[in-house]
């Protein structure tokens, strides 16, 4: 039997975790994150392919193959594409899987151009503030909501 499998996408500058604004982020860095999720993943039994780039299109294109390789969930921080990207907010609303927008910091706590999400609308649910916590959060509810 396939194991499930759970999609992670993460966006532009998030591969300078714990270089960038460590006071907003902390100081565990991109590999320390990937290493969780695989921990995570391993602890779960599922697969999960993790993605992470600073272009636009580049994750409106993996959005479009999650499409028809349809993983169970999508556990995705579109990062400063979170307010600007009405493409991966389109992308993500063709998928019909469990998504959840995970953010590291508490984005309503901070500027007010990162207080409005245009891809959390059409996400399942939306985790922010809880640190690096937060995908393997998103990770459990999906597995959760497979299952049930």
């Amino acid at each position: 039997e396939n194991a499930m499998k759970i999609l992670v996408i993460n966006g532009v500058n998030m591969n300078f975790l714990g270089i960038r604004n460590k006071e907003v982020y902390g100081n565990r860095d991109y590999s320390y994150l990937l290493k969780m999720i695989d921990k995570k993943a391993k602890e779960l039994g599922v697969d999960v392919e993790c993605f992470q780039s600073n272009h636009e299109g580049a994750i409106v294109d993996k959005l479009q193959e999650a499409y028809f390789e349809k993983p169970a969930g999508i556990v995705i921080n579109p990062a400063a594409f979170t307010h600007t990207s009405v493409a991966i907010r389109d992308a993500l609303e063709s998928l019909d899987c469990i998504k959840v927008e995970v953010h590291i910091s508490n984005i309503s706590e901070r500027e007010e151009f990162r207080h409005k999400s245009l891809t959390q609308p059409v996400c399942t649910g939306q985790i922010a503030g809880l640190g690096l916590s937060g995908y393997t959060l998103a990770m459990e509810y999906i597995i959760e909501q497979t299952k049930s």
